[in-house]
């Protein structure tokens, strides 16, 4: 078996597994033992030809430990906690990292005090994000997007006096790697809200960013508190898990595996784990159209990924693009089957970000982010679709993105059975709305965290997060922000 053919494998199975159990149990209540399908399906994940063991072991365990923990810990987590799931380990990573390696400890400290340093900076994005000066705008982006937290450690880390890979790990860690749940410019806005000045709102911004870095598991801890989670105890969460991964780390460590990806791979792929199988997951799926959008688009993944073996991949990268390509492809396709088009749906949802700016000003820092990622996933699509001379001609990577999956589906293609049968005409676009919110099986996580990790084996010394690439961002084409994205002076 080609390594090609191993992540195709190993990716279909991790979505696949997802999907099943949550179209056995959608409507129903939500067990930590409903996710020990997806945890069967990562635990098939071998290391292939030319791939670092230690990487994939990164991934492997941390599954493990995360859904062992949470097992112990609780047997559910309600939907206002399961967000956060997959934000517990990066902080634990990086304590073990500064216990493992004082070098990266000290570059760490010199930017936390670079932090106080560029006060003007944190002050001025804070305020920007605050009043959407760049419209909608993903805070947690794993690329460079204005207005995200990876777009200010850049920049701040892109004038400082210390070891370039140091600064690629502490980049990667607020990226992919999501070193807590906090986001750029929150602690401003709350502030703010609060009744603070503007000078102390910044003071409470840069403390609590520094905060992020300088004590992580703490930092986090402080944050789920602050925000009242209830699921489990979450300080005890951490320090578990960092005891389960201390033997990984220092293993992946010794096999020269880049810290970037050392604070990346094991936090990416936890999320399936009380997620994206949830009861917030599980309550969605309750609708028969949002269950079958979901269906469709991982048909369209797998008949096209298989095209491609077929035709053959010349690298890792381009299974990944045939992957996510293909499922923007076929939710383009899907909301044009209401007479929607990509610019109505980006006006509207940017148009609807000013005005929720205006009536929710203590909005939560992370609101938009799946937002962002549906608009610029559908933008994707709409271009794959289009006709050869001004698009894809229905190609990814030369891959022609097989369709027939969205056309054959007996729910989508019979709208008029979920709502007044002579007046089907919005019925596909509402489900599409709802998953607006939670995109997550659509653009795929799992198989995107899947594919990443087997990229980063064959790479371990590249660090595989921030995605250092223009984004091509779908509000681009209304709001011209490009000039405030830093994706290529990145450190």
């Amino acid at each position: 078996m080609s390594v090609y053919e191993k992540m195709v494998n190993e990716a279909l199975a991790a979505q696949k597994a997802d999907l099943a159990v949550i179209k056995a149990k959608r409507g129903t209540d939500f067990k930590i033992e409903d996710a020990r399908t997806y945890v069967d399906a990562v635990n098939g994940m071998k290391a292939g030809e030319g791939q670092k063991a230690e990487v994939i072991a990164l991934h492997v365990d941390s599954v493990n430990a995360h859904y062992e923990i949470l097992s112990e810990l609780t047997d559910t987590v309600r939907p206002e906690d399961d967000p956060f799931v997959e934000h517990y380990q990066t902080p634990a990573i990086l304590e073990i990292l500064y216990r493992l390696d004082p070098a990266f400890r000290a570059s760490m400290e010199k930017f936390i005090k670079a932090i106080e340093a560029n006060e003007a900076l944190i002050g001025r994005e804070a305020i920007r994000r605050y009043g959407g000066f760049y419209g909608p705008t993903c805070v947690v982006d794993f690329a460079f997007c204005p207005g995200s937290t990876s777009n200010v450690v850049n920049t701040i880390l892109s004038g400082l006096d210390i070891d370039k890979q140091h600064k690629k790990a502490i980049l990667a860690a607020k990226s992919w790697g999501m070193n807590t749940s906090y986001g750029i410019g929150a602690a401003f806005a709350a502030a703010l809200e609060n009744g603070k000045t503007a000078a102390e709102a910044v003071r409470e911004e840069i403390a609590t960013l520094k905060m992020v870095y300088d004590t992580p598991i703490a930092a986090q801890t402080k944050l789920m508190n602050d925000l009242g989670h209830s699921s489990f105890d979450v300080n005890k969460y951490m320090n578990m898990y960092k005891d389960r991964m201390q033997a990984t780390v220092e293993k992946a460590v010794k096999a020269g595996v880049h810290y970037g990806n050392v604070v990346t791979v094991p936090a990416y792929c936890v999320g399936d784990v009380a997620h994206h199988i949830s009861q917030s997951m599980f309550n969605m799926a309750k609708d028969d159209v949002t269950m079958a959008i979901m269906e469709a688009t991982t048909g369209v993944m797998e008949n096209t990924l298989k095209r491609g073996l077929a035709k053959g991949y010349k690298n890792a990268y381009e299974v990944l693009s045939v992957a996510t390509g293909s499922t923007a492809a076929a939710v383009a396709y899907i909301l044009e089957k209401d007479g929607f088009t990509v610019p109505m749906v980006v006006d509207l949802l940017t148009k609807r970000y000013s005005n929720y700016v205006q009536q929710y000003p203590n909005r939560g820092a992370a609101a938009e982010l799946h937002n962002c990622d549906f608009m610029d996933m559908i933008h994707r699509g709409a271009k794959i679709n289009e006709i050869a001379a001004i698009g894809g001609g229905g190609k990814v990577r030369g891959v022609e993105v097989d369709l027939s999956p969205v056309d054959n589906n007996e729910i989508i293609g019979n709208p008029q059975r979920y709502t007044y049968p002579g007046c089907a005409i919005t019925v596909r676009f509402s489900s599409l709305m709802r998953l607006a919110d939670f995109p997550c099986l659509l653009t795929s996580e799992p198989v995107t965290a899947t594919l990443m990790t087997n990229v980063i084996a064959l790479e371990p010394q590249v660090p595989g997060a921030p995605a250092r690439v223009c984004k091509d961002c779908a509000v681009c084409t209304l709001i011209k922000r490009h000039g405030y994205c830093n994706w290529n002076t990145a450190v």
